[in-house]
């Protein structure tokens, strides 16, 4: 396998994950924007509700953040194992014959 064609997996798999990255942190970004939001909007409703929603609003924000994270683990995999590599290993010795 060329490495012109191992080069070329690697940077539009590094181009991807920086992409899906930047996606993950502002999605996450706005929906901190909106529980804060909705938190304010119900302490104004309701300020005797402030530390019951006070708690809510800290939970669904770590959950929040925990997308992030996964969304890191996965692009990590993408860059480390890189699994296309193998794939189009595969896919080329097929088609020069070199698996027989």
């Amino acid at each position: 396998m060329e490495a012109s064609v191992v080069s070329a997996i690697f940077s539009s798999t590094a181009l991807a994950v920086g992409i899906i990255l930047a996606a993950a942190g502002f999605a996450s970004a706005l929906g901190w924007a909106m529980i804060c939001s909705k938190y304010l909007e119900g302490i104004a409703r309701q300020p005797e509700m402030k530390a019951q929603l006070m708690g809510q609003m800290l939970f669904t924000g770590g959950l929040m953040e925990a997308f992030p994270m996964i969304v890191l683990g996965f692009s990590m995999f993408f860059i480390f194992a890189n699994p296309f590599v193998g794939a189009a290993k595969a896919v080329i010795g097929a088609a020069t014959g070199a698996g027989h």
